[in-house]
């Protein structure tokens, strides 16, 4: 109860509101009957407040979601150093994290390893992967040569999928734009409330046109999580969308999607000194972003940017 009204209702109680003769017995008890009727407004204001209060607490669950190129395990110094790689993630803090340009069992630049599985084991996290190449082995009994996104979770994972996108693939020697895998996507269960996470990375080249294609994919892939009615599951977009916010190509995102733009300039990339902000999290309606920012490490070449969000449950 706050003090405010405890007080009042003890100076009723007490009888010290009144005069300092001494009333008449019908005084006595108007006074008493309004000392009641002020404790009953006090007791439904106090069980008002408490309710607001649960009602509050139940309508958003705290969830902290970072997006993270990691660079193959290779820092600003082109140096493979997956414990560091570890240690930068850790440090975010995040129940959910989207990596990009993760390898597994990929090449030597990182010693043919597996970046999910050893960050997820590391981290003490489940892991999806989600390969945008998956090539033969180099040699026979090894294990296929990938590559592609991967989402972290500190929530158990009820759903996961690879979707395909439009590429142009990095692998052939004269590439056509085609779908392909590699948009990956996540359902949790973050306090109660599902949520669906995707982790994406767009094409790098300047020209956009692929890009545009790409976001087109997404906008409806993820439209196809929603009812016949419209209504969407809380989703989260992170990735490394090789586009600034202002880019032409990303303006269809923003009519369903809101961005959680960082604290200050909110720059990625380059690492070591970034000039363009192209490291997103982005979330949809029933998501709110507490706060943003941009972490300053050169584990990568890229700066990791995680976000606090507040996801509503019910609909």
């Amino acid at each position: 109860m706050p003090l405010r009204r405890r007080y009042a209702r003890l100076l009723l109680a007490a009888g010290l509101l009144g005069g300092v003769t001494t009333p008449p017995a019908h005084a006595d008890a108007a006074r008493a009957a309004d000392a009641a009727d002020a404790a009953d407004a006090a007791d439904a204001a106090d069980a008002a407040d408490a309710a607001d209060a649960a009602d509050a607490a139940d309508r958003y669950v705290p969830l902290r979601v970072a997006s993270y190129n990691i660079h193959a395990g290779a820092g600003s110094d082109q140096m493979f150093d997956l414990p560091r790689t570890a240690k930068a993630i850790r440090a975010l803090d995040a129940d959910v994290i989207g990596l990009q340009e993760v390898d597994v069992h990929w090449g030597g630049r990182s010693e043919w390893r597996d970046l999910a599985e050893e960050l997820a084991e590391s981290l003490g996290m489940r892991v999806y992967f989600a390969p945008i190449y998956s090539l033969d082995p180099a040699a026979e009994g090894e294990p296929r040569r990938e590559y592609g996104v991967a989402l972290l979770s500190r929530f158990p994972v009820l759903d996961a999928e690879n979707h395909e996108i439009t590429r142009l693939s990095t692998q052939l020697p004269d590439p056509v734009p085609a779908p392909a895998p590699g948009f990956g996507e996540v359902v949790l269960r973050v306090h109660g409330v599902r949520v669906h996470v995707y982790t994406t990375h767009l094409d790098y080249r300047a020209e956009p046109s692929i890009r545009q294609a790409q976001v087109a994919d997404t906008r409806r892939i993820m439209a196809e999580d929603c009812d016949r009615r419209g209504r969407c599951p809380r989703q989260v977009l992170v990735g490394d969308f090789n586009a600034e916010p202002g880019a032409a190509e990303l303006a269809p995102l923003w009519e369903r999607l809101t961005d959680g733009v960082p604290k200050g300039d909110g720059l990625t990339y380059p690492a070591q000194q970034p000039v363009k902000r192209i490291d997103y999290v982005t979330v949809s309606d029933g998501i709110r972003v507490r706060g943003a920012a941009v972490a300053e490490t050169l584990a990568s070449d890229h700066r990791p940017v995680v976000a606090d969000l507040l996801v509503r449950s019910g609909r």
